[in-house]
C-alpha cells in the first residue's frame, strides 16, 4: 500500500490546516488509520487514530479538542482537521495504516502500523 499525505503548509499561530491521506494503486480500505508527527530532533509522536468497528477516535492529549480525524469512505481518504495551531505543532505529519485491527493499547506506538505515507510538512509561525 502506498499512502500519500497532503495538505501541509505554513500557517500562523491560531490558524487551521486540513491534512488528507489517500492510498494509491489498488483501492485499500483505510479503516485502521493513524496520524503521527515528527519534529526535528524528536521521535515520531502519536497524534490520532481510528480503527475498524470502534466508534472512538483516539487523540493525543496535546491535540485533543483542536484536531479532528475523519474518514471519507466515498473518497477513500482519511483527513486530519487541525485548528488553533500552535508553534509546537510544527512537524512532518505522517499517515499510517494497519491491515488488521490493532488493539487500543497499541495505537500510540509507531511499531503497530504497517504502512506509512511520505509525510507532509506543517509549520506554524508567529
Amino acid at each position: 500500500v502506498q499512502l500519500q499525505a497532503s495538505g501541509g503548509g505554513l500557517v500562523q499561530i491560531g490558524g487551521s490546516l486540513r491534512l488528507s491521506c489517500a492510498a494509491s494503486g489498488r483501492t485499500f480500505s483505510l479503516v485502521n488509520m493513524a496520524w503521527f508527527r515528527q519534529a526535528p530532533g524528536k521521535e515520531r509522536e502519536f497524534v490520532a487514530a481510528v480503527r475498524r468497528g470502534d466508534s472512538n477516535i483516539y487523540y493525543a492529549s496535546s491535540v485533543k479538542g483542536r484536531f479532528t480525524l475523519s474518514r471519507d469512505m466515498a473518497a477513500n481518504t482519511v483527513n486530519l482537521q487541525m485548528n488553533s495551531l500552535k508553534p509546537e505543532d510544527t512537524a512532518i505529519y505522517y499517515c499510517a495504516r494497519k491491515e488488521n485491527r490493532p488493539i487500543s493499547s497499541a495505537l500510540g506506538s509507531a511499531d503497530t502500523w504497517d504502512s506509512w505515507g511520505q509525510g507532509t510538512q506543517v509549520t506554524v509561525s508567529s
